[in-house]
């Protein structure tokens, strides 16, 4: 086809005659997978690329511009959207190395082990004696020095140190199942001053 003719199919396509589309697509339909398959060596992949282009081209006729020949444009478009394909790829590829690499570093007990201790340790805290958890939660939960504790419930600094020893001792115990590290993390984060 020489480029008067492919001029003239392209301004008949782009004014909606479905039959020059036609004949565009099997004219050129079998040389674009074959260019497509020779980027990205996946038979069905090129394929589907090629008939998304061709959507694409019907879609947007209306709006399209060719500065060269039409055979060209098909071409290069295709090439492009090859290029997008493979650059996805990539990007999902670079993904899935990197979660498969996580996971494998990952030891996801401890993950479980993190939530139970955080059911178990919220358990542990409720069996507190009364007194004894309200001294507690102020100290870990709102974050109160032993002075200003002792100040808020009318007791002495001795009372509040010996309560939050004793609350800390019954929290280890019901809790030792548990790497000493992650119960303090939890547990002991009281301030004395």
């Amino acid at each position: 086809m020489n480029s008067f003719e492919e001029n003239n199919l392209f301004i008949n396509i782009q004014q909606g005659d479905e039959k020059a589309f036609e004949k565009l697509f099997k004219l050129y339909y079998g040389y674009l997978c074959n260019f497509a398959t020779k980027i990205i060596a996946d038979d069905v992949a090129a394929e589907e690329i090629v008939q998304e282009f061709f959507v694409k081209f019907w879609e947007r006729r209306a709006d399209l511009s060719v500065e060269t020949s039409l055979k060209n444009y098909l071409f290069r478009s295709v090439k492009n959207l090859c290029l997008n394909h493979i650059k996805h790829n990539n990007v999902k590829l670079l993904h899935a190395q990197k979660v498969i690499a996580e996971s494998e570093t990952s030891n996801f007990n401890n993950d479980y082990i993190e939530v139970d201790l955080a059911a178990d340790v919220a358990k542990s805290i409720e069996e507190l004696p009364e007194k004894r958890r309200e001294i507690f939660r102020l100290s870990r939960e709102e974050g109160l020095k032993y002075r200003e504790i002792a100040e808020k419930l009318n007791i002495s600094i001795k009372t509040v140190e010996a309560q939050m020893s004793l609350a800390i001792k019954s929290l280890r115990d019901k809790l030792k199942k548990y790497n000493t590290f992650i119960f303090y993390f939890f547990v002991s984060r009281a301030k004395k001053a």
